[in-house]
């Protein structure tokens, strides 16, 4: 973490021809080359530390290549901190950390100017936004002022002290952490900040195997009380990164397959389950991760299948269940499979 304070500074549609797998040379300090694809390759080294959530891990580099900031949900003791730790080693990245409480101020996150006696001016103290993959836990339990400078940041990948603003470093990536229990002394993000997040990605309990390999990884030969990123290799550059960023924004959407995701956003508004549906920018979120998605696989073309893959996590946190459904115990997802159902996809 290097967040120190600084002084101022299938076949393809329509006979298209077909994409050829993603692939980059490593660097020299990632142990070699292979003929694996980089996102596959990202995959297995995140999810050596990361085990037992495949899927976290697929939706993580989905929202990565995407250009997106993802809300991460889960208990503490998942892994969301190892999760982001693994994932700039991967690349070679800088992560930082904030935790987020009561008496939390936005100059905490961005950073402040202050006076220096000895040199009679003003410095810039850097805050810990000041890097590539930020973790943000319990943002919830901030005000909504902190919450706000943080989501500005989001949005404009850019922060302003005293007059001067400073282009943050791309990959820029948020991961912003709730927990679903404990809801006492929070402050609930409104839809509107939601809203400037990708993805919400849910981290639930691995299953018996996956926890049992969890605790023998960690007890083996080891005192600690956590995984560790130490067998990570490093696979990838930031410049790589940024490289297949501006690929994705190249893989083709046919007209059908952006009016399935307009579909699906329009469903939600009309559905009976849910008290509030989609806006605009949900459809706009399905076709970025699905754009990515279609990357990923080798493709430069979107199948309606990447769409309907991303729909959920795109769109969980953009919604909100009708009363009647929480009381039953009911979730969004459970809605949101529904309709998933319902509103039939284009052929590829």
């Amino acid at each position: 973490m290097n967040n120190d304070d600084t002084e101022n500074s299938g076949p393809p549609p329509h006979g298209a021809p077909s994409a050829s797998p993603i692939s980059a040379p490593a660097p020299s300090q990632a142990g070699g080359t292979g003929p694996l694809p980089l996102a596959e390759r990202l995959r297995q080294e995140i999810g050596g530390a990361f085990l037992g959530q495949d899927e976290v891990v697929h939706q993580v580099l989905v929202a990565l290549l995407a250009e997106g900031h993802v809300l991460l949900e889960g208990v503490p003791g998942l892994g969301k901190t190892l999760l982001v730790k693994a994932l700039a080693q991967a690349f070679g990245g800088d992560w930082g950390r904030v935790q987020f409480t009561p008496d939390l101020m936005p100059t905490d996150v961005t950073g402040h100017a202050i006076y220096d006696m000895k040199s009679g001016e003003f410095r810039v103290r850097r805050g810990p936004a000041f890097t590539q993959l930020l973790l943000a836990d319990e943002i919830n339990r901030a005000p909504a002022k902190t919450q706000a400078a943080l989501l500005e940041v989001m949005q404009e990948r850019q922060i302003t002290i005293e007059g001067e603003t400073t282009e943050l470093e791309r990959p820029f990536m948020v991961f912003a952490t709730q927990n679903p229990v404990e809801q006492e002394g929070t402050y609930p993000l409104p839809e509107a900040q939601l809203d400037r997040f990708l993805m919400k990605v849910v981290i639930d309990y691995p299953n018996e195997d996956e926890e049992v390999a969890v605790v023998t990884h960690v007890t083996r030969g080891s005192s600690g009380a956590g995984l560790s990123i130490a067998a990570v290799n490093r696979v990838t550059s930031a410049e790589e990164i940024r490289a297949l960023q501006a690929q994705v924004t190249e893989v083709r959407v046919e007209e059908g397959i952006a009016r399935y995701a307009v579909q699906l956003v329009r469903a939600t508004r009309m559905s009976q389950g849910l008290m509030l549906g989609a806006g605009p920018r949900g459809a706009l979120a399905m076709i970025r991760s699905a754009r990515a998605q279609a990357l990923m696989a080798g493709r430069d073309y979107v199948f309606p299948a990447d769409v309907k893959d991303v729909a959920i996590p795109c769109m969980r946190h953009r919604v909100a269940l009708a009363p009647e459904l929480a009381l039953e115990g009911q979730g969004v997802d459970t809605v949101l499979r529904a309709i998933l159902e319902q509103v039939e996809a284009p052929r590829a």
